[in-house]
């Protein structure tokens, strides 16, 4: 293993481990209320995060509090919910415990965890040499693709499903969570 494969595992999982204490912290305030979301309207919520950061990037200014470390925290916790969503499907009422959910929540983290190995090892970490607005721009399509998707009712002729594209963008916003924090 390379120097720079395991800074990146280390910060890859300092990155998720900062998201999860926020997905925890949020099922002791709120349970898993979000249970009653529908796929289609996480990614919306995803849209309206990524939408977010990319005015800071333009505007370099906000005028509430939370800045686009906080925005990228959100994509990966919404990511995450959307696979289990998708998983699951959604419910009427919460009907999961908090542990269940963080159960949900590890594994879903440990795939993208995993994905991200393998696309780094063929990629050679190309992330490192992106900037933030990249990843941003990034998640934006993704979020288009997955929207288009959704209209077709999830059938794809040659295209990578709903869940690949909801890793890839877990995956850009952990990115940008590092470039974001390692200087800090």
């Amino acid at each position: 293993m390379t120097e720079a494969v395991s800074l990146t595992d280390r910060q890859f999982h300092d990155a998720l481990d900062s998201c999860r204490a926020i997905f925890a912290a949020k099922l002791a305030d709120y349970g898993a209320s979000w249970r009653i979301m529908r796929p289609a309207s996480i990614t919306d919520q995803i849209f309206i995060k990524a939408k977010r950061i990319r005015s800071l990037e333009t505007k370099g200014c906000a005028m509430i509090d939370d800045d686009a470390l906080s925005e990228f925290r959100a994509i990966v916790n919404y990511g995450i919910t959307g696979l289990i969503q998708l998983e699951l499907g959604a419910a009427d009422n919460t009907d999961i415990t908090a542990d269940k959910a963080l159960e949900l929540y590890d594994s879903n983290a440990a795939g993208a965890y995993e994905l991200m190995v393998r696309k780094n090892h063929d990629y050679d970490e190309a992330w490192r040499g992106m900037r933030v607005n990249s990843y941003t721009d990034f998640i934006l399509t993704k979020l288009q693709r997955i929207k288009e998707i959704e209209d077709h009712a999830g059938v794809t002729r040659v295209s990578e499903g709903i869940d690949s594209n909801y890793l890839d963008i877990i995956n850009y916003a952990t990115f940008g969570i590092i470039k974001l924090t390692e200087n800090q």
